[in-house]
């Protein structure tokens, strides 16, 4: 395989991206990939692309604007509209790809951005599979599964944030992961330990994030678009995830019409390594495979 630099403009502002080809595979199907909540492409991403790479697909990674390689202040700024709008910029760049079947195109999303994927699929009746990864899907329950004082720290933090951008002023951050008892957007005890061990060492990643997502989180239901989606999802549910309860994968399925989901017995963040990794990234690239490979000729 070979992969090269293929980045591209999301609202005035570069998107850093890699373009994954199969060797001796002409204009193959392509999968477009990016991550999850505050988190970079080189965050274990590159492994799944390789493994896909090696079915055949080719794959187009990204980080969204204000992360990783990608232009764009202030960084680890989170917003669902922003995101989306480099999703939607990801899907026009790669459809003007000389080298990929853009006609066979598949998404990939992974905790937040497993809402992300299911939200654009909705909106793009093109797309051919989706695969979302111990997905985010209601923002409503998820605010409602942390206790009242995590909520109300949670929404000073935000107005704080709220009244640094009315005053012209740098933001207002807060970590992204913590240990239990600390504030943060995720503090469960498993959140800190998985989310760092992504980190590739010598990362120049900050574990910070302006806090005014905590204010507009609870209005993002990428459940209420799911029942648009028209084409084949695969979403992986993580039976010992301590973000994304299993109750809400399964409400997020009901809601899909033509979907399969796949429980693996997992926290949140053991999808990325190991032996659930093996697991849970043979599943996904078979499904990839079939599904972007059915609308060959012949």
């Amino acid at each position: 395989m070979k992969r090269m630099d293929s980045d591209f403009m999301s609202a005035g502002t570069r998107c850093a991206a890699w373009l994954y080809l199969p060797d001796d595979r002409p204009r193959p199907p392509v999968v477009v990939m990016a991550h999850g909540l505050a988190a970079e492409k080189v965050f274990r991403l590159p492994a799944f692309a390789e493994r896909f790479v090696e079915k055949g697909l080719a794959v187009l990674l990204f980080d969204y604007r204000n992360f990783g390689d990608s232009a764009g202040e202030p960084r680890n700024l989170i917003s669902p509209t922003r995101h989306l709008r480099d999703w939607r910029a990801a899907l026009e760049h790669v459809r003007g790809l000389g080298e990929v079947d853009s006609a066979r195109l598949a998404l990939w999303g992974t905790s937040f951005s497993g809402g992300h994927v299911l939200v654009a699929a909705a909106r793009d009746r093109k797309i051919t599979a989706v695969v979302a990864q111990a997905p985010f899907g209601d923002g409503i329950s998820t605010a409602l599964s942390f206790d009242l004082k995590y909520r109300l720290t949670g929404l000073a933090h935000g107005f704080r944030d709220l009244f640094r951008i009315l005053t012209f002023r740098e933001p207002h951050y807060v970590p992204v992961v913590a240990d239990p008892g600390t504030f943060a957007l995720m503090n469960t005890p498993e959140s800190k330990p998985g989310y760092l061990a992504l980190v590739p060492e010598g990362s120049g990643w900050k574990n910070q994030a302006p806090a005014r997502i905590i204010l507009t989180l609870p209005a993002y239901r990428p459940i209420a678009s799911a029942p648009r989606i028209n084409c084949p999802v695969l979403l992986i549910c993580a039976e010992k995830d301590s973000l994304i309860p299993t109750r809400a994968v399964e409400k997020l399925a009901a809601r899909i019409r033509n979907v399969r989901m796949e429980r693996v017995p997992a926290g949140h963040f053991d999808v990325y390594q190991g032996e659930i990794f093996e697991t849970v990234v043979k599943m996904e690239a078979e499904f990839l495979a079939e599904t972007l490979t059915r609308r060959l000729p012949g």
